[in-house]
């Protein structure tokens, strides 16, 4: 939104003391013209910028000028980036130093930036959980958070379906996703994932965690997620389904399934259906599945897949059948 790109363009010239238009516009990824528009507005707002032509020339502040930011501490500055989340930055015990942080931010905008930023967080709110989420206790996550950020080693008793069981791990990350917070750790130097809220109890080794070269949290998150929904679909059964089936197919099956079906998928009939060889958990699974699809699915094979879904359909048709008027 433009108020934060403004904000991250007077930030920019504050901590470079200048640049170019073209230098700011490939920072910021917009257009030369779009930052000569944010200059202006800024000059409208009262920030004492001056831009020269010619080489040597640029977009600059007046010497002296300081938009006061420095005197964010080292705790609100990690919490800044959560101020528009605040039941996150409170869940990870930063709940008053990111109120603390977007108070002296608001008050070293411009009066303009400063309303923007208020009507932003007055009318747009981040919900990431499900309406369906329970969530999990989390007592365990401020140690773990404490501890991923200052890279010590955790004793950690993590409870499994069937029993707890006692891990020395080295933190790398935390993970919220879809409400639900995740640690991803190193145990014996192999990165896994545990579940914050079935972490039972924590303790701080007092020892340095050791981070294996060049991890990148984002990137194993991705390939990781994407290797256990693979993992998961270890049976084949091939569907001939209608246009509409098509589309709700990432939402019976889910999306890993339905890509991989579609992806080797022949062109569509006539009729419009298309045959896919769709991946599945097992035939159980697959029948619960796609009896979400309504009339909108055939089973081609295994036959006893397409006998369940005949069975369910039979059974659906005589529950479901008109009443007869006495």
């Amino acid at each position: 939104m433009r108020a934060s790109r403004l904000l991250a363009l007077l930030l920019s010239l504050e901590r470079r003391r200048g640049a170019t238009a073209e230098q700011l516009a490939e920072e910021l990824e917009v257009s030369v013209r779009t930052i000569y528009r944010d200059v202006a507005a800024l000059q409208a707002a009262g920030v004492p910028l001056w831009t020269e032509a010619g080489p040597g020339g640029g977009i600059r502040l007046v010497d002296g000028w300081s938009g006061h930011l420095a005197g964010l501490t080292a705790e609100e500055a990690s919490a800044l980036t959560l101020a528009g989340a605040p039941d996150i930055a409170a869940e990870l015990g930063l709940g008053a130093v990111a109120a603390a942080a977007q108070s002296k931010v608001l008050e070293a905008l411009p009066p303009e930036l400063r309303g923007r930023a208020t009507r932003l967080h007055e009318r747009f709110l981040l919900d990431a959980p499900g309406w369906f989420h329970r969530p999990d206790p989390l007592d365990a996550l401020p140690v773990v958070a404490d501890a991923v950020w200052n890279a010590t080693r955790l004793d950690l008793t993590y409870r499994r379906a069937d029993r707890a069981v006692q891990r020395r791990v080295d933190p790398l990350g935390l993970v919220l996703k879809a409400g639900t917070w995740y640690l991803v750790a190193a145990h014996r130097r192999q990165p896994r994932t545990y579940r914050v809220g079935r972490i039972a109890a924590v303790e701080p080794t007092g020892e340095r965690a050791e981070r294996p070269d060049g991890f990148d949290l984002a990137t194993w998150w991705g390939e990781s997620g994407a290797e256990f929904d693979r993992a998961l679909l270890r049976d084949e059964v091939r569907v001939r389904l209608s246009p509409r089936s098509i589309r709700w197919l990432p939402t019976a099956v889910g999306t890993t399934s339905a890509e991989l079906a579609l992806a080797g998928a022949p062109d569509p009939d006539d009729d419009g259906w298309q045959t896919l060889d769709l991946p599945v958990e097992s035939i159980e699974v697959a029948a619960t599945q796609l009896v979400a699809l309504g009339d909108g699915v055939e089973v081609i094979e295994p036959p006893e897949l397409r006998a369940e879904l005949a069975r369910i359909g039979t059974a659906l048709a005589a529950r479901n059948a008109p009443r007869s008027a006495g």
